[in-house]
């Protein structure tokens, strides 16, 4: 694939707790950019946060939350990500529970699959 000058990126923040039914919500996130062919998705586990709730998230030994952060980030062209956005509040929605997006321009210089 040659540079993308429309690309997005999309960035997720959810908590590592959250849930769509049994699954958790970054997976159902994940699965989902999978099912409706997005280029790819990286689920990428925080060690301190806060967030809208103000609670600390930490991985420190006696802390107040084991809910550590996840944020996943998704980078497309601008029309599979736009089209995507309304899925991830539905799954948000599903899963009743806070977080963060953001989209922001990226500018893809190489993507390509490695034959194994």
């Amino acid at each position: 694939m040659e540079t993308i000058q429309n690309a997005k990126l999309l960035r997720i923040f959810t908590g590592e707790l959250d849930k769509v039914g049994h699954q958790p919500l970054y997976e159902a996130i994940i699965y989902k950019a999978k099912e409706t062919g997005l280029a790819g998705a990286t689920a990428i586990r925080g060690i301190f946060s806060f967030g809208a709730n103000s609670r600390v998230h930490s991985v420190k030994l006696l802390d107040i939350s084991p809910d550590l952060p996840i944020i996943v980030e998704i980078v497309d062209t601008e029309e599979k990500v736009n089209a995507f956005i309304p899925l991830v509040k539905e799954l948000f929605e599903k899963s009743h529970s806070g977080g963060l997006i953001t989209l922001e321009k990226a500018e893809v210089i190489m993507y390509r699959s490695v034959k194994k």
